[in-house]
């Protein structure tokens, strides 16, 4: 049995329905199939879900929403009429749209997550219509129904573990197909909370471990994921297949199929999975397997990411090694300032700290640089926003002794400054630190390396 999750660009438009009825016809054992919200249909087009937050924003702020209703309706209604669809179909989509605006809610938390998940709760409404209009047996399962219970925030869910005890005694009726909403689960009062990234690839992932799917099939607009972002690197290789934990390390630098978390439920429940192209759907995709299903890797080097999202701290103080209790003062005043760290990479007389410039503002790295002169009374002190970090990762690398002497000859020969450079204990990735401004052309150069 195969899990089968579309993205917002597959379900679109009326003919992007048609493609994803055809991928669903084409192979029976595709019976769970997961919705995202409808997204763009061209540039410059809005996401529905973005619609319903604008929509929340104005119920909250106490103004007119009555064009947002129907801005958001004609999004539904135009799919609706592609496939000649009953009037009431759209009336019954229309009625719990309006019917948002008048429920009460705890607090805006509640009403901005219930919000967001209509835009997939909707569509999946409306996928199982068109199914069955199309002569394809076909039910909505409601995630209540199902028993995808949540805890957390109400949009920043986790999933409880309660949830894989009642998938397990979910049966899907025979020769029928299952159409689940994603992005989002009840909590135990029964409130909808929403995930906070990668909603819709979350519930693909936790349905595939939950019903003990056989394959988990991502379905995105891009034929596989490749060695490199295309917009850096012209034409890259496409991998063909990747284990899970190197998935993890490219996520975490960049690499925008999959959230870094997303895909932790399917990893956990050894469950493959298979990223392919709605509007290609004959291409293989990308495998991602467990580690232990990897073949030999054909290439010491899997992918290179680039991440741009990072500033550092550089401390200098003579004896530093030598001073007790020196990192806990830093810490506690990381913790002061409610701060996380990303790495520590340190020297005997140095120590750099690396930070998600994205979780901090002006105010607060002012004060933190204050509190660490005044506290730690560092022989020098810098930060730096022109910091960006690049992932070279490959099951490949712990097999290769030259990766690393490869990897900074291809940037020193270039004129390409290393900052900071860390292989991860598990050996298949290498971490290096370098200026903002060098990281395409570093990017580039490495690539070149390895796969020209």
């Amino acid at each position: 049995m195969k899990v089968v999750k579309f993205g917002g660009s597959s379900l679109s438009t009326g003919e992007q329905f048609e493609k994803v009825i055809k991928i669903i016809n084409d192979d029976f054992e595709r019976k769970v199939i997961v919705t995202s919200a409808p997204g763009k249909r061209f540039a410059g087009d809005t996401k529905v879900t973005d619609l319903l937050i604008k929509y929340a924003q104005a119920v909250i702020d106490n103004e007119d929403y009555t064009n947002i209703i129907k801005e958001i309706a004609s999004r539904y209604r135009e799919i609706s009429t592609h496939f000649q669809l009953d009037e009431s179909v759209i009336k019954l989509l229309k009625e719990k749209i309006i019917a948002l605006g008048k429920t009460e809610f705890p607090d805006d938390e509640h009403l901005m997550a219930t919000f967001k998940a209509h835009g997939e709760f909707l569509n999946a409404i409306l996928l199982n219509k068109v199914l069955n209009s199309q002569g394809i047996k076909s039910i909505f399962v409601d995630p209540k129904t199902a028993g995808i219970i949540v805890h957390g925030q109400p949009n920043d869910a986790d999933i409880s573990p309660e949830t894989y005890t009642n998938l397990a005694k979910f049966e899907i009726p025979a020769d029928t197909k299952v159409v689940f909403p994603g992005f989002f689960g009840y909590s135990q009062d029964g409130s909808i909370y929403t995930f906070s990234r990668g909603g819709s690839d979350i519930t693909g992932a936790l349905l595939s471990r939950g019903l003990h799917a056989d394959l988990y099939e991502n379905f995105t607009d891009v034929d596989a994921i490749y060695v490199a972002n295309n917009h850096v690197v012209k034409h890259p290789q496409a991998i063909k297949k990747m284990s899970y934990r190197e998935m993890r390390e490219l996520s975490y630098a960049g690499f925008s199929v999959f959230q870094d978390e997303a895909i932790i439920p399917a990893i956990k429940g050894q469950v493959p999975v298979n990223v392919k192209n709605t509007n290609n759907p004959e291409a293989d995709g990308t495998m991602i397997v467990p580690e232990q299903f990897l073949f030999d890797p054909a290439n010491q080097i899997t992918g290179i990411a680039c991440s741009k999202r990072f500033s550092a701290l550089y401390i200098h103080r003579y004896l530093l090694n030598k001073e007790v209790g020196f990192t806990l003062k830093l810490l506690k005043i990381f913790y002061k300032y409610n701060i996380s760290y990303e790495h520590m990479p340190s020297g005997i007389d140095d120590l750099t700290v690396i930070f998600d410039r994205t979780k901090l503002d002006k105010t607060t790295i002012k004060h933190l640089c204050h509190d660490v002169k005044e506290i730690l009374q560092p022989d020098y002190l810098e930060w730096m926003d022109d910091y960006a970090i690049i992932m070279v990762v490959g099951e490949g690398i712990a097999h290769n002794v030259n990766t690393i002497g490869e990897i900074i000859d291809s940037l020193t020969k270039n004129n390409i400054a290393i900052h900071m450079i860390n292989q991860g204990a598990s050996r298949i990735s290498i971490m290096i630190g370098i200026q903002e401004s060098d990281a395409d052309d570093a990017v580039k150069q490495i690539y070149k390396t390895f796969f020209d």
